[in-house]
């Protein structure tokens, strides 16, 4: 039988590859209720089975990256519940699977960390308060159709910031895999603080046996997809301290008894001087949590020859953060690690992570002293392999040795995470984008075009520096859209273009196919430019605008004050237009 999901008919009008169209109305918003319509009664033994395996790795992983972040255990619990409920309605990928993730781990330490002042109920307010932010954010964003904003960040921007962040990770959770306790105060004041603790003797080494057997049997496991070696790894470490007594007096930490029962509808209360840094903490979430989820959103829907509305993928990030913060959780993201053990189990649909929430549910209800054994030291380790997984380097070798500025603006990008923290990084890795995409623009690609014998077009003289040249013509390329940032250096270009012309210029054409907008500084610009070249003599013409951008210019009133005969279909065509016109005798 196959059990392949069902594809919606195609119709001759809608060309093959096309996205499905958008159920109307209200249902549009809800993807797993369009799914559940086409559900099988095949996939539900599937789904059930991938759920149960889920939650036996939902869980450690849960507490891990809570106690990572400066909450107690039980509230990546309640941050696993509820995300995937919510997503699964919400949420447009059958696959995905949200819960707290190691990317915001350093995230939630920064802002956290310094103003609970070690207050468990204080953190989880702090926390829940940046979820109901980031789901906000993501939901705002969706629905304004923003979700290709993320692609504004460059990879080497992204390898960046997530290096930064996976480094930071890994030396905030090291001295727990030794069983050591440090008030965190940036990454490398921790890495000292490690160092001068090693050489007092403050380590426990039967806890750096079980969280460093539990690092490599979770590394060495990681090749078998179908063996869950977190899961391995942790109930190992368990029944070890459980059967030896390593909690009672051999310096052990474990995790203790949880708290009995789901979480309770909590609106999170904040004081006003700590607003600014929650509001600061929950954009950077979901700036990092939606482009994780976009990029594993879209790696699985390629697999599966679907594709993915990247502005619905906002709004299930966000309402799922919405939900937990409202639910005592932290906020999270969707994870590359646990996504491909629900796939790997067989998961047919987004019931594979109601399953799991179900199972985690029903942990906290009937069970929660089966994790008391459980130690710090094995979770440390847990989110270290996590972390261990963000890092890029072979990507970032290949654009070292193709692009070196673009490979040193992500280890800037690296330095500012682990020097000016986890959130003030991001920020410098979002003013590094917005930089880099000023710059290509403000100073964009130019070139004087002539004729080339046996190759047809014009071409950039300073490729072919034989290239013929029309008599009294200047044929000029701008490769960028014109705007405020670049339109003085247009008009200064031209004026050198002239300047440098081997006969007296009659007529200036841009070769304006490049240039895919205006504003208003850059119209005003050429109103001025066309004034000057008048006065000089000199005409002005465009080729192969598009008509997009022409109607542009008559809107901003640049037609009225320059002429709307100025445009040429082709270059070809403006040039023997101005052959025609001036009776210049050259073989174009």
């Amino acid at each position: 039988m196959n059990d392949s999901p069902p594809s919606e008919p195609r119709h001759s009008e809608r060309p093959p590859g096309a996205p499905t169209p958008a159920p109307a109305g209200w249902l549009r918003w809800l993807p797993g209720l369009q799914v559940l319509k086409h559900y099988r009664p095949s996939w539900l033994p599937r789904d059930l089975v991938a759920g149960l395996v889920l939650t036996a790795m939902l869980v450690p992983v849960g507490i891990a990256y809570a106690e990572a972040s400066g909450v107690p255990g039980i509230y990546g619990l309640y941050a696993t519940v509820v995300p995937l409920l919510a997503y699964a309605l919400f949420g447009p990928s059958r696959f995905l699977v949200l819960g707290p993730d190691s990317a915001l781990v350093a995230i939630l330490l920064a802002v956290v960390l310094p103003l609970s002042a070690g207050d468990p109920q204080r953190a989880i307010v702090l926390a829940s308060a940046m979820a109901l932010v980031s789901g906000l954010v993501c939901i705002g964003a969706g629905l304004l159709r923003l979700g290709f904003i993320t692609e504004l960040l460059s990879k080497p921007i992204r390898y960046g910031y997530m290096n930064g962040i996976a480094l930071t990770v890994l030396i905030s959770q090291t001295p727990k895999l030794f069983g050591i306790s440090i008030d965190s105060s940036g990454p490398l004041r921790d890495v000292l603080r490690l160092i001068e603790a090693l050489f007092d003797g403050k380590a426990s080494w039967y806890a750096f046996a079980l969280g460093g057997a539990s690092l490599v049997a979770i590394l060495l496991l990681k090749r078998f997809e179908r063996v869950p070696g977190i899961l391995v790894a942790v109930v190992a470490a368990t029944l070890v301290v459980a059967v030896f007594g390593l909690d009672a007096g051999h310096g052990v930490k474990v995790v203790g008894e949880l708290p009995q029962g789901l979480p309770s509808l909590v609106l999170p209360r904040i004081e006003l001087g700590d607003l600014s840094q929650v509001l600061i903490g929950g954009f950077a979430v979901a700036l990092v949590s939606f482009a994780d989820t976009s990029v594993l959103s879209r790696t699985y829907a390629a697999k599966l020859g679907t594709r993915v509305d990247p502005n619905q993928e906002m709004v299930g990030l966000g309402v799922a953060n919405f939900a937990t913060g409202l639910f005592q959780g932290i906020p999270i993201s969707s994870s590359s690690s646990r996504t491909p053990v629900a796939e790997a189990a067989g998961a047919k649909s987004q019931l594979t992570g109601v399953f799991g929430a179900v199972g985690v549910a029903l942990l906290l209800l009937l069970g929660p002293n089966l994790l008391k054994h459980l130690p710090e030291s094995a979770l440390a380790a847990v989110v270290i392999a996590s972390a261990i997984g963000l890092f890029e380097f072979k990507d970032l070798g290949r654009i070292y040795r193709i692009q070196r500025w673009e490979f040193w603006l992500s280890i800037v990008c690296l330095v500012g995470v682990v020097v000016l923290g986890a959130v003030p990084g991001i920020g410098l890795a979002v003013l590094i984008a917005v930089i880099e995409f000023l710059w290509d623009g403000w100073r964009p690609h130019y070139a004087i075009l002539g004729r080339v014998d046996g190759v047809r077009g014009y071409h950039d003289i300073t490729r072919y520096p034989h290239a013929r040249r029309p008599p009294g013509l200047v044929l000029f390329r701008w490769d960028a859209p014109l705007f405020f940032a670049n339109a003085d250096l247009f008009q200064n270009r031209i004026a050198e273009a002239i300047a440098e012309s081997p006969t007296p210029v009659r007529r200036v054409v841009v070769a304006a196919e490049p240039v895919t907008s205006v504003d208003v500084t850059s119209a005003d610009m050429l109103v001025e430019l066309e004034r000057w070249l008048r006065k000089q003599g000199i005409e002005l013409r465009f080729a192969e605008m598009k008509d997009p951008v022409k109607d542009k210019m008559q809107r901003l009133g640049v037609l009225e004050q320059i002429g709307s005969e100025v445009f040429h279909p082709t270059l070809g065509a403006a040039v023997h237009a101005y052959l025609d016109e001036h009776n210049v005798d050259w073989t174009a």
